[in-house]
């Protein structure tokens, strides 16, 4: 029977873990990633936020991109929220980007504009947790620190046997602990690569769906490969279905061919980016044009319905494109953009992919936006 995860789970007694994850990433790992020449923290600490919850494949031009804008931590301290999303714009879970410049400006106050070498005010600093703390103070300074991302989880999981939901907290217990056990094991000289290593591992060997099991370094010793129960482990999330939700926005286009965009609120979907005017009830959008815009929706043209998937639901969007005379009156979060400026402002990946085609309308219908019935209350 599989080991059930306790707080009690034994540590590892031998260092076979260790012992043949480093020579496979000495033949097979990755070392030619641009955030390994060098591996300054600055570097270190961008590519672990970026990488979360993101391939490589997708990161890499981002991070080289970023740096080209803000080569150093000071820089990006300095730079105003537009420039840091805009930067962003397309990689998503922009909460990252958020607290990324939060995080630099922190830096600049308190810690002399580095990074501070010490997992306590790492972990301090916002969008920064427990195993990406470790991951930059382990890669930036070779320091003894076990880290436990999703790679690392599945690799764990499936090598020991470890039952349940990773992300529940009793199951991340254990793996702590194992991952805390197999790092006392690393020679002093191979912190970073062992760090390295274990990602690589599970992004390239041991993968989610058809891991390679035949040519796995771990693969004698792995529990799940033993018992024939790689495609159970790690237990899978209870499913549960995205619930389905309404908008309406607004692509308003003035005289001279500019887009009207709206800053998002600090929090919630979207946030801090510019957009286009969106409500989730037609006629509170009615209302909002009423009071700012010189115009009318009576003839407004529908563009299809624009889908996109969030974490935890999916957005159904309906957008309608008119033009217009101009504002009423000037607002805060209100700005008339050109096409040729859309690019240095931070902007959703499905908005901007709609702006860049000119977003003509497809079988326009016509509409009007009163009396249209209220939709699904979104975040």
């Amino acid at each position: 029977m599989p080991r059930q995860p306790t707080a009690r789970d034994p540590a590892p007694t031998d260092d076979a873990f260790v012992a043949r994850l480093l020579p496979w990433f000495d033949g097979h790992g990755r070392h030619d990633l641009p955030w390994q020449h060098p591996r300054s923290p600055y570097r270190v600490w961008l590519s672990e936020i970026m990488l979360q919850q993101t391939q490589v494949s997708t990161v890499i031009p981002y991070f080289l991109a970023f740096l080209r804008v803000f080569p150093t931590l000071p820089d990006l301290a300095e730079a105003s929220n537009d420039a840091v999303m805009a930067q962003w714009a397309g990689l998503g879970y922009y909460a990252r980007a958020r607290n990324l410049h939060a995080a630099a400006q922190r830096c600049v106050a308190l810690h002399g504009g580095e990074l501070p070498r010490d997992v306590e005010a790492l972990n301090a600093l916002p969008g920064i947790g427990r195993s990406t703390a470790a991951a930059i103070l382990s890669q930036a300074w070779n320091d003894r620190f076990a880290i436990l991302d999703g790679n690392v989880k599945r690799v764990l999981t499936r090598y020991h046997g470890i039952e349940g939901f990773p992300g529940l907290p009793a199951v991340e217990k254990v793996l702590w602990a194992l991952a805390d056990a197999h790092v006392q094991h690393v020679p002093d000289a191979r912190l970073a690569d062992y760090t390295q290593a274990q990602m690589d591992l599970g992004a390239t060997v041991c993968t989610r769906s058809r891991p390679a099991c035949v040519i796995c370094p771990l693969q004698e010793d792995c529990v799940a490969r033993r018992e024939g129960r790689i495609d159970d482990l790690p237990t899978p999330k209870p499913a549960k279905a995205l619930p389905e939700r309404e908008a309406t926005a607004l692509l308003l286009r003035d005289g001279q061919g500019r887009v009207l965009l709206q800053k998002r609120p600090d929090t919630g979907i979207w946030a801090q980016l510019w957009t286009l005017p969106q409500a989730d009830a037609g006629s509170d959008l009615q209302d909002w044009f009423d009071a700012h815009v010189d115009g009318s929706l009576d003839d407004a043209d529908a563009l299809p319905v624009l889908e996109h998937t969030f974490s935890h639901y999916r957005l159904h969007l309906q957008v309608l494109v008119q033009r217009v005379h101009g504002l009423r009156q000037e607002a805060p979060g209100l700005r008339w953009v050109a096409a040729a400026d859309l690019a240095s402002l931070g902007l959703p990946a499905p908005i901007r992919k709609l702006l860049a085609t000119g977003a003509p309308p497809a079988r326009p219908k016509r509409r009007t936006m009163r009396g249209a019935p209220p939709s699904p209350e979104s975040e």
